[in-house]
């Protein structure tokens, strides 16, 4: 375990940290299917797969499954609907102890088959449901006065995306919006995204994402740009070399990766987003509080699926053993 990683544990179990700041998580709960193969089929082709396992699924929903498992309190709005998908989310949510304040009717919940590759790498091809049916009478009585929301790109993309942002952006300033565009960036109408990067917006990319967005390999001159817009802490997340983050001229740097197995990289982001939004609701520095993210996600791509976010003594057991 690097120093890093062990003061930042101590930090957090041997202190008295509590909740600062409330966190609002919106976006969609799907099952995801998780499926081996060899490779990606071609076009035309079939490929021979094996079925790992159902796991809870959807960005939002990992990320509330996340904070929960770090002790943060969280207002959840998932849309849960009617049917198959929907009824098995409900049990398999009410058994983690997960609560969606948004439960809604008119259609079912989808779902994700995650093909996993031998490194690791996941290919999500996602079914759609209620989840991106997004209406404004959903969020009319959900209205913070301060604190952190985050939102997923999946649903920002989507048809009823612009209620979403319409929503965001009659947020009081208090509010610190949290974005994860993930990877349907490459089909989100420009339009939006000029509207989603703007000041009090906190983003979050890997460096697919980082790339379609003008990133060329210098992550400080990228992030720092970005800042400039939106005046908020900006997030590059880059696999194995870690990640980088700007926050001012003197916050900012490269926080390292744990050297662990990647098992596969589902929830990858998504893990590292709830560790993010985990130690800004404590109180803790931009610095900590993604050397926290980096920690949460290395725990989840060890192990398979993206619904395996670790509590905080778990986490310590995890980087205990690797000394």
């Amino acid at each position: 375990m690097s120093h890093e990683h062990r003061e930042l544990l101590q930090t957090l179990t041997q202190g008295d940290w509590h909740q600062q700041t409330p966190v609002m998580v919106i976006g969609a709960a799907v099952m995801d299917m998780v499926a081996k193969a060899d490779a990606l089929p071609e076009r035309g082709g079939d490929i021979a797969a094996s079925v790992t396992g159902f796991h809870l699924g959807g960005c939002a929903l990992n990320i509330a499954l996340g904070l929960k498992q770090l002790g943060i309190h969280s207002c959840n709005l998932l849309p849960v609907g009617e049917g198959m998908w929907s009824d098995r989310l409900r049990r398999e949510m009410a058994a983690r102890d997960i609560v969606s304040d948004l439960q809604v009717s008119g259609a079912d919940n989808g779902w994700c088959l995650a093909l996993v590759e031998p490194d690791g790498e996941r290919t999500f091809i996602s079914v759609d449901g209620i989840e991106n049916q997004w209406q404004p009478e959903w969020l009319s009585q959900a209205t913070p006065e301060n604190g952190l929301v985050y939102v997923s790109g999946y649903q920002l993309g989507a048809k009823q995306g612009t209620v979403l942002i319409d929503w965001l952006d009659a947020l009081p300033e208090a509010v610190r919006v949290v974005v994860d565009f993930g990877p349907r960036l490459d089909v989100l109408a420009q339009e939006r995204i000029d509207r989603l990067i703007r000041p009090g917006v906190i983003l979050t990319l890997n460096e697919r994402e980082a790339t379609m967005l003008g990133f060329t390999g210098d992550a400080q001159a990228f992030c720092r740009e970005l800042h400039h817009k939106t005046r908020e802490l900006v997030v590059l997340r880059c696999g194995e070399q870690g990640s980088y983050y700007y926050a001012a001229a003197q916050d900012c740097g490269w926080i390292g990766a744990r050297k662990i197995t990647v098992a596969d990289s589902i929830g990858a982001g998504d893990s590292h987003c709830a560790g993010l939004l985990a130690g800004l609701s404590l109180g803790l520095t931009h610095w900590q509080s993604m050397t926290l993210a980096n920690c949460v996600a290395a725990y989840v791509v060890s192990r398979t699926g993206g619904d395996c976010a670790p509590t905080l003594a778990q986490l310590a057991d995890s980087l205990g053993s690797a000394d």
